[in-house]
Parts: structure tokens; sequence; C-alpha cells
């Protein structure tokens, strides 16, 4: 009995159909790539519910013949090759011919077209693979697309499909791409009778980057412009202070066509090297221009991926285009005093840059001091003499007194002969540094390198990071006002405007309750601009917006709900951006309410990321060093 069969007709369409529309900018993709190839200057886009049930793409290119209607939706019919041969040279940016014949397999299509020559148009209809109707209408010059109902008849496909919201922001996430890769065609997308893109089709790539990502984006970009004599790179790369928490906005372009290249991430990585943390990724939009015969598009179904018989030359050329766009140039941010809510005393360095920290002299007593006040009421110890913060989960756990992640060495206390005694180690959780008995023994010595603190207290020299410890407090009451539902916020004014991308804006809608019990007041602005009112008080006179896009950043790329665990990681990273960094002076007051503050933590051993606050050395220790005892 045979065991191999040969598949009917549509069970080979809706096979060819999985591999091509994987989701509805799968389709959106395809149909605004034939509108490129037909030398469209104009394509608008529309989609409803994630283009899910309705997706219209017009566009005002060269149309289709009445004779080949019906044929372009025959499988492996194009009109962008004639034979093998001319894979080797593909200058456009279809060409399998898959792709209307498998969006007409799980879907209810109609299609509108006219030529320049034709007196007429042609509407089409083809359901399910299975031709409708064909008549002559009325239309302008170019095609239109309707799809409605995607995987209508593949049920199994449709539920696999992400929500409404998800699927308009991969969308909008391809129609900047496109934008970006043709800033010589107008582009217009409309979501659920929205307008979220609309470009001029002007030729300027810095207008599109507006466009796209908005004004602070497109003011802190640097030109660059490199050439070999079959490569020539042209674009824009972002200053290092618009990195950004993931490679979303790493884009770059080859014959038009938005690419991945191995080759290309790591050249532009390399060069950024020592100009942005570790983790961090920057802006890029890059147009390549390269000889057709030098690379190979063929290589996966979504034409993605792309290969170089040049690939050593290639990394070289990218990598000194960025670097030397990089080098030379004014990177200092440029703040402006309307990003900031208003405070005294907002001083400047000798040098003429505004201080990363609002921690300038008064000003930064007054807010560490404000700060200690609120936290002694906020986290005072219940009757019974349980710690109200006990449940506050870290990122990292603190090192336990059994087995010490990091132990912090002192020594014993010294005996009559000391010299033959071995110094032991103990867990700060048995010092008594922090505590309320100790307070009034404390003596500060003095900062050094601008970024630890020592104290002396019973025969013990301890060194306090002011950056851990001020990171470890502002995350605590963070997280001790989001579990209470009790958050303080201070309102902005003005307020602070952020752009977003549809996929952060969904992430942002997603986990607004969450912002909000942090302290957060985010509102829409109009577009997809979102105003922010209020910040919770401990990061007023922050920068907030970098931790708010940082926080929506991590949230983009996170499936699920928004747990404690993620809460705290969040909170880590706000803390760590507002607490006051290292190399900054501090007054003895600031750091004496410093260690006000850390004294009223639940774990003031370790930030939040698990490196210690405190470190310490006995007087034994030093007095073996300077050999004043054996």
């Amino acid at each position: 009995m045979s065991t191999i069969n040969l598949l009917d007709s549509d069970t080979i369409n809706k096979i060819a159909a999985g591999e091509v529309v994987e989701r509805p900018s799968s389709v959106v993709k395809e149909l605004v790539e034939n509108a490129i190839d037909a030398k469209a200057t104009a394509v608008t886009v529309e989609i409803k519910e994630g283009g899910i049930s309705f997706i219209r793409i017009t566009d005002n290119g060269s149309g289709i013949e009445k004779d080949d209607v019906p044929i372009a939706f025959y499988r492996h019919s194009t009109s962008k090759i004639r034979s093998a041969k001319d894979l080797l040279v593909i200058a456009s940016l279809g060409f399998r011919g898959e792709a209307l014949s498998s969006i007409a397999a799980v879907s209810q299509v109609e299609m509108m077209t006219k030529t320049s020559r034709a007196l007429t148009g042609i509407r089409y209809k083809i359901e399910g693979g299975i031709e409708k109707s064909v008549e002559d209408i009325g239309c302008p010059q170019g095609t239109t697309f309707i799809i409605r109902n995607l995987f209508y008849n593949t049920p199994a496909r449709r539920k696999f499909l992400k929500t409404a919201m998800t699927e308009a922001g991969y969308i909008s996430d391809l129609m900047q791409r496109l934008a970006l890769s043709h800033p010589e065609i107008s582009f217009k997308f409309i979501s659920n009778g929205q307008t979220r893109l609309h470009t001029t089709g002007n030729m300027r790539l810095k207008d599109i980057i507006y466009n796209v990502y908005g004004r602070d984006i497109a003011a802190n970009v640097l030109e660059v412009s490199a050439q070999t004599s079959n490569v020539h790179i042209s674009g824009f790369i972002g200053k290092p202070l618009i990195c950004r928490g993931n490679r979303t906005y790493e884009n770059y372009f080859i014959n038009g066509r938005y690419i991945k290249s191995g080759i290309i991430t790591k050249a532009i990585e390399e060069a950024y090297k020592n100009f942005i943390m570790v983790h961090k990724y920057p802006l890029t939009v890059l147009h390549f221009t390269v000889d057709t015969s030098l690379i190979d598009v063929n290589v996966h179904p979504s034409k993605m991926e792309i290969r170089f018989n040049n690939g050593e030359e290639m990394y070289k050329l990218v990598y000194h285009a960025v670097r030397e766009a990089l080098e030379g140039k004014e990177l200092i941010p440029n703040v402006s005093l309307e990003d900031r809510p208003a405070a005294p005393d907002r001083g400047f360095s000798e040098k003429g840059a505004a201080y990363p920290e609002p921690f300038e002299v008064k000003r930064r007593e007054t807010m560490i001091r404000e700060q200690a006040d609120g936290y002694r009421s906020f986290s005072e110890p219940k009757a019974s003499g349980e710690n109200p913060h006990k449940t506050c989960p870290r990122p990292q756990q603190a090192p336990s007194p059994a087995a010490p992640v990091h132990p912090i060495k002192t020594e014993a206390a010294q005996p009559a002969k000391p010299a033959k005694e071995e110094a032991v180690q103990q867990s700060l959780f048995d010092m008594p540094l922090l505590s309320e008995s100790a307070r009034p023994g404390h003596r500060l010595i003095g900062q050094i390198f601008e970024t630890y603190w020592i104290v002396e207290y019973d025969g013990q020299m301890f060194i306090i990071d002011q950056h851990a410890a001020h990171e470890k407090v502002l995350y605590e009451k963070l997280y001790a006002r989001y579990r209470s539902h009790t958050p303080s916020s201070q309102y902005l004014e003005p307020p602070l405007i952020l752009t977003l991308s549809i996929k952060e804006e969904t992430a942002l809608k997603e986990h607004l309750d969450s912002f909000k019990a942090l302290g957060f007041e985010i509102e829409a602005f109009g577009g997809n601009d979102y105003a922010v009112r209020a910040v919770p008080m401990e990061l007023y006179g922050f920068n907030a917006r970098d931790i708010l896009i940082e926080m929506i950043d991590q949230l983009s790329s996170e499936t699920g709900r928004l747990h404690d665990e993620m809460i705290a990681d969040h909170l880590a990273t706000a803390a760590c951006k507002a607490a006051v960094k290292g190399n900054h002076r501090l007054s003895f007051k600031e750091a004496d309410a410093l260690i006000d503050l850390l004294l009223k933590a639940d774990n003031p051993y370790t930030c939040p990321h698990g490196r210690p606050t405190i470190i310490s050395m006995s007087k034994y220790e030093l007095e073996k060093k300077f050999k004043r005892i054996q």
C-alpha cells in the first residue's frame, strides 16, 4: 500500500501560506514591497483590529494589466525574474511569486487595479484561493488591496495570533522601517481610524527620523558617510545619550531592503564600545548601496537575512564609518532646564556642563534630609517589632550569615598576645554599626575618591559606597510604597512629553496601573505622545525621561503580567539611575543624612543588584599592615 501521497492544490497553497503569511504584518510587508517595486511614490496602509479583520493597502504605482490579474494569484507567478540567473542580480524587494497566492489562500481578498494605459480598472475578488468575480470599474492608476478576515478558513492558525494591539504594533514597526528605508516614498499608516505615521516622501532621511522617533532623537543624530568601489554607506547614527536597552532601534538597509546581518550588527556595536554602557544599544539608520553580485538575499523565505561574499571588508567599512562619526564630536548632552522640574540652586560645573545629578550642596542636603525624615515616619517598626519591609523581594538576595556571598573581613577582639591570633570573618549582619544604639558612636572621618565615606566605630573602619547605599535606600522606599499602594508623587511643570512607538505604547497601557502604583501620572497627549505629569517623590529632580524609557524598553520585550519580581527589577533600575553617583563630592551633612537613611533600610548591606554597600577593616588589621604588631 502506498504511503506517499500527492497533495491537492488547496493543501499546497495553505502550506505555502504558512511559510509566507505568519501574521497580519506579513501581509502588509509583502503587499507594500510589491507597491514599492511597482514604482509607487505614495502608499497608504489602513488596518482594523490589528489587521486581523481588515487591511487596506493603496498605492499609486504602475498597476496590473487586465489579462495579468488572475495570473498574478498563481503560485510562483512574478514579474521580477524570468530564470535562475536573475536570482544572482536581484534588485527588487519581492521576487518569489508566492505572496498573492499565499495571502489569497487564507483570507478574503479584493483587488482594484489600473494601469496608465487602461481606460478602466479591474475589480478582482478571490476567497480561500477560489476566484469569485472579475469586473471593470472606474478607479485611479495604481493598486488597492483589501484583505478581510485573515485565516478565516484556518482557525488553528488564527488562534495563535496575539492581541489586536500587539499585532498592530508589529505592523507599526514594519511601517516605520519601510519609511526609513524609502525616504523618497510618502507612507501613511492608519490604525483603527487614527493616523499613526505620515511621511512626506521628500527624500530627507532626517525628516523621516523625526516623524518616526520624535524631535528629541532627531536632534541628537550624527551623519554617516563612507564609500568603496562596491559599497556606499549613508545615513545617521544616534549620539550615545539616546542608546536603548534593546536592538529595536538598530536599523540598516541594503539596496532598500531591511535586513539582519551579524557582520553589520557586530561592526556597529564594536564601534560604539567605550561610548555607551554594556548591554546598551545605539540608534542607527544606515543605507547601504551594494553591488548585487556581492550579496545573496535568497537565504531565507522571509528575505530578512543576507549573505556577503566580502564579509571582512564589509565589517571594516561599517566599523570605521561609525567610529569616525562618533570620534571628535561634542557628545556632552545638552540638558534643557525645561525637561526637569524647577529646583532652587541648580548649579553647573566649572566646565559649564550641567551636573548629571541634582546633588548640589544645599539642594542635596535638603533632598536627603527630606528623604530621611520621610523614611523615618514611613518605616517605623510595628509595636510587635516586625519590620514592615520584610516581604520586599530583591533582584539579588542578600548574603546570608551562614554563607556570605560578599564576606566582609573583620577581626576578632585582640587577645593579650595577638601575634599568634588568626583573623576570622564575620557577617555584617552581626555588626552593630547600623543600629539606633550604635549611631551616636559613629565618627564620620571623610570622603575618599569622591565616592566612599569612612566611618570609625568600635575599633573598626567602615567604608560606605555612597552610590550603592543611596540606590538601596531609594529602592526599598519605592518598593514599599508600591506594595502599600500609597505612592507619593511630585507634579511636573511643565509635564514631560514622551514619544512612543506602538509596541512601547502597548507596554505602557498594559502596565499603566503599575506605573500609577509607583507614583507616575501618565496620560495620552495626542497621537503617539504621552504626558508625564507626575513622578514618584523619590525620583523628583532626576532624569525621569531616561528612567521611564528604560523601564518601558524592558517591559516591551517581556511577556505576561508584571509580577512582583519584575517590578523589583524595574525599581532597581530606577533607583540606580536616580541615586547619587560615584565621583560626586558630598558634604558631611549629606553623608550623615545618607547613613540615617541606610540605617532604616530592611537590608542595608547590599544594593538591589547584590553589590556590598559597606565593607570594613579592623584596627587590628591596620596595625598588622603597619607592622605595629606581629
